[in-house]
């Protein structure tokens, strides 16, 4: 038998919450795993229906359980990813053609490169992670990695991996942290930007 219910309820950062029953009753636990949709995460305040379980300690637990409405499903289609991914391509050949044509040092593609990298496996991770139940990565971390040039790296993870691409609050932190490392970038193409850019890699060493 099915249920409805709306999530009243929902950790993200621990992959778990609480539906409050539409006939009324006490909430009922459910976890991310339980979701058939795993292409999209629960915010809070959706409309659900349910079976229940009972778990080893007596207690109702909600199971296979599905989205009412879910129109936002079509957000993230495979096109949008697919676009995304070729912007994150697009993103790198200009900076890897920008390098060879000297407009910018060799170390600013390295650091494009590693960070990305970097990024990729911290969502892998962290994704796997969610799965197990296990301890998650800040999101001010991956937020960090994408703010210092790993964001290509992240962005592929979020359409390649599903992971963070339906969570609203965490997409715009994202999404301003792009926007605040392709200013720097802009900047350092300029003649005074490019110059203390070079002042700084002839201190570290670099160039």
């Amino acid at each position: 038998m099915r249920y409805q219910g709306k999530i009243t309820n929902w950790k993200d950062d621990q992959g778990f919450g609480f539906i409050t029953p539409n006939d009324g009753g006490k909430q009922v636990f459910v976890h991310i795993k339980s979701f058939s949709n795993r292409q999209r995460r629960p915010v809070g305040q959706e409309i659900v229906s349910y079976e229940l379980k009972v778990d080893a300690n007596g207690r109702f637990q909600a199971e296979k359980v599905a989205f009412f409405g879910d129109s936002t499903a079509r957000v993230s289609s495979p096109k949008g990813g697919v676009v995304l991914l070729i912007l994150t391509a697009l993103f790198l050949i200009f900076v890897a053609v920008s390098v060879l044509v000297g407009k910018l040092p060799f170390a600013v593609l390295v650091l494009y490169l590693g960070a990305s990298l970097v990024a990729f496996l911290a969502y892998a991770l962290d994704k796997s992670a969610a799965k197990k139940d296990q301890w998650r990565t800040q999101e001010s971390t991956l937020h960090m990695f994408g703010l210092i040039g790993g964001w290509p790296g992240a962005l592929a993870a979020q359409q390649l991996l599903r992971h963070k691409s339906k969570k609203q609050s965490f997409q715009i932190v994202f999404w301003i942290t792009v926007v605040a490392n392709c200013s720097v970038l802009v900047w350092f193409f300029s003649a005074s930007g490019s110059s203390v850019l070079r002042s700084i890699l002839t201190a570290a060493g670099v160039v």
